[in-house]
């Protein structure tokens, strides 16, 4: 391995081979091609992902027998939702060793067309009346499967996205791209409420609950076909320069290397993923539940809170790009808490129907999942090139499984907390994380892809 130029401060991250930044700046065709791209990836990863919490809601009914207890329903539900999250990181690293030494571009097709498989068996299954409780084993199975595939694709085409960008906008790029999340769960919502409206959704044996949420899951397989032909067609590998001295075993290096800027993006992507998992996953059961808003209202009150949360992306990515993504993240942790946690619970206590809850639901959207607005940009600048996807893919999923069990957490609060108030204290908890993450960790926005001397904090 080669060590800094004499006249350079030695620093640990030369070791990964430190590389001359090119002379001349990216192609600017090259980097339209693969930010478009990392954009069409995460949106269509996302759509994935939040296809059982909308499309399944109204439908649940298909998959489970019909004498099951309101708890049991709800863990079976939970466990549908974990299942893909679970997967994601072993996607991780999996497909995080292959794109650090055999390529971005070939991994990402390879995980696009997995998922894009999975996708569709999903949309065949047979329900609980033709195979029982196979039903919803094979949907749990299938779903985690179907989480590692994405989780590799995120792995690689978002990487490769970052390295094409250049570092004064990166931030910006870093927002577009992640601002699909909540875009891609407004477009669920509405295809839902589409469906919903055309289609009888009460009783077992109603269009809605035998083929009607079929649709949006054939639609994410056609979405998975479509970014499969991008890539093949559009994208380029990254400059060498970008990826670096290839190692044979980039998940064990992350880990023997650079173990302490592992353990800083888990506290903070910890924080993120409960924040996500009481605004996504938990919030819309409370606004039915306890608000009692119907299915429609349910699911226009999520669209809400996603398109305000989409919105705010590009705006906390460029104020990461102007103050920094460290002093970013300690700030937007304290919002997370305050506002993110306070919104949730006057909602909660506002008994104000639907208007009460469109209104409360832009601060949570706001206030609750914006971490994700530069956190491409900052994970892919917090580590080498020669592991950036298997680090990147590992320090945003590894963290997924502890919240992923949100149900059991909120399940001891118990006698302690009302039901619908129990989440504002994992939402206050998730802000406390995420500050903490933000101050354990560096200034990351001036980092140079293509030098690794550039990198700070690194063990």
């Amino acid at each position: 391995m080669s060590t800094p130029p004499p006249a350079a401060e030695p620093h640990p991250a030369a070791l990964d081979a430190p590389r001359p930044s090119a002379p001349h700046g990216p192609d600017p065709a090259k980097v339209r091609a693969a930010v478009r791209g990392g954009t069409l990836a995460y949106f269509v990863d996302q759509f994935d992902i939040y296809l059982p919490i909308v499309v399944l809601a109204p439908a649940t009914a298909y998959f489970q027998a019909a004498n099951l207890s309101a708890s049991t329903t709800a863990l079976l539900s939970s466990l549908v939702f974990a299942s893909t999250l679970i997967g994601r990181p072993l996607g991780a690293v999996i497909f995080g060793h292959f794109a650090d030494t055999v390529g971005r571009k070939r991994t990402t097709l390879v995980a696009v067309g997995g998922f894009g498989v999975i996708t569709l068996a999903t949309a065949c299954l047979p329900g609980h009346e033709t195979i029982g409780i196979w039903s919803v084993g094979l949907l749990i199975v299938l779903r985690f499967v179907d989480g590692i595939f994405l989780g590799g694709e995120y792995t690689t085409a978002v990487p490769l996205a970052m390295e094409w960008s250049p570092r004064h906008k990166r931030g910006l790029y870093a927002s577009i791209i992640t601002s699909t999340s909540p875009g891609a769960y407004v477009v669920i919502a509405a295809i839902t409420l589409l469906l919903l409206q055309l289609l009888p959704s009460a009783g077992l044996h109603s269009s809605y609950v035998q083929w009607g949420w079929r649709v949006p899951f054939a639609v994410g397989a056609l979405l998975a076909a479509v970014l499969f032909r991008y890539y093949l067609k559009q994208v380029e590998e990254p400059p060498a320069a970008m990826t670096g001295e290839r190692h044979k075993m980039p998940f064990v290096r992350l880990l023997v290397r650079y173990p302490k800027a592992l353990a800083q993006v888990f506290v903070l992507m910890t924080g993120t993923w409960l924040a996500t998992n009481m605004e996504a996953a938990v919030t819309p059961v409370q606004l039915k539940a306890h608000l009692e808003l119907s299915s429609k209202g349910v699911t226009l009150t999520m669209l809400v809170i996603n398109g305000a949360a989409a919105l705010s992306y590009p705006l906390f990515g460029l104020l990461s790009q102007r103050i920094g993504r460290r002093r970013f993240y300690l700030g937007y942790g304290l919002s997370v808490l305050v506002i993110g946690a306070g919104s949730y619970s006057l909602l909660m206590v506002s008994h104000g129907g639907l208007g009460a809850a469109l209104g409360w639901g832009v601060l949570i959207g706001v206030f609750t999942v914006g971490t994700f607005g530069p956190i491409a940009a900052y994970l892919t600048e917090r580590f080498p090139g020669s592991i950036r996807s298997t680090a990147y893919g590992v320090g945003y999923s590894l963290a997924l499984i502890a919240p992923a069990f949100y149900q059991f957490y909120l399940q001891q609060f118990d006698g302690v907390l009302p039901a619908h108030l129990a989440p504002a204290v994992l939402i206050a908890l998730a802000g406390v994380l995420i500050s903490l993450g933000g101050f354990l960790g560096p200034e990351t926005k001036d980092v140079d892809m293509a030098d690794d001397r550039t990198i700070p904090g690194l063990s």
